[in-house]
């Protein structure tokens, strides 16, 4: 009995955080007012290395999603200027708690309440106004990690942990993860999936109207990956290369 009452009530704690947010991203994807997005590295390897690259962040670094963003909305016919704004927060000294993937809904939801806890108490004393979205930016040195988990954004509480490498080589690539993950936060989905994890057709491609189809030279940004062939994909070098299709913009009602 008492294992049904605490389920019961994590179940119950679960539907109002999902109602509350759900009425929190109505607001946000109004598009009345720009959006307010705060990034906070974190040293994922704790080499010193990735230390001295964080130190030489700042806001101009991310500027490619605002312009991005802007673009975009631009080419909807969505009427604001300025979609997002990139805020420099403060280093955050421990990494996030690591996503259950694969796990079950239980767990996951206790997982997305633990994150939000620990958002509250790892940004609470940063200063500054509250932002609309908190990107953890979790840095590791390219020379030592080949290869990253995966990030994930939470329309939950508007927050999300990305996986990015310590380089300014790569910097334009991590800038695409980072707006990936931002639109997750927004209600966009992924345009990728089993048993490749390759873009989805039509939606996942950045032209799927082009002719003939492959080589892709664009990537929808919820896909993740620049179609080639119709087996093989690339990361697009830098949102240049990237677009947001119809059906993410519908998602954050860029589109009726």
């Amino acid at each position: 009995m008492f294992e049904f009452l605490r389920k019961f009530a994590l179940l119950m704690l679960l539907f109002f955080v999902g109602l509350s947010t759900y009425l929190s991203a109505q607001n946000a994807t109004d598009w009345r007012e720009t959006l307010w997005v705060q990034v906070y590295p974190i040293n994922g390897d704790g080499l010193p290395s990735t230390t001295e690259y964080i130190s030489t962040l700042q806001a101009g670094d991310f500027e490619s999603i605002e312009s991005f963003m802007a673009n975009e909305a631009k080419r909807y016919a969505v009427n604001i200027a300025n979609p997002v704004q990139m805020i420099m927060g403060s280093e955050v000294d421990e990494p996030p708690p690591k996503p259950p993937f694969d796990a079950n809904f239980l767990k996951i939801g206790a997982w997305s309440l633990e994150m939000r806890w620990w958002t509250h108490t790892k940004t609470r004393d940063h200063g500054g106004p509250e932002p609309d979205i908190k990107l953890f930016l979790v840095y590791f040195d390219p020379k030592e990690t080949a290869a990253l988990e995966h990030s994930v954004g939470l329309q939950k509480g508007r927050m999300g942990i990305v996986n990015v490498f310590a380089s300014a080589d790569m910097a334009a690539t991590n800038n695409f993860v980072i707006a990936h993950e931002m639109l997750h936060t927004l209600g966009a989905s992924d345009k990728y999936g089993p048993p490749d994890m390759l873009p989805i057709f039509p939606h996942g491609y950045g032209e799927p109207d082009k002719t003939p189809l492959y080589p892709q030279r664009l990537a929808e940004v919820m896909g993740g990956r620049v179609m080639l062939s119709s087996s093989e994909a690339v990361m697009p070098a830098s949102l240049e290369q990237a677009l947001v299709g119809p059906e993410s913009a519908v998602e954050i009602r860029w589109l009726d």
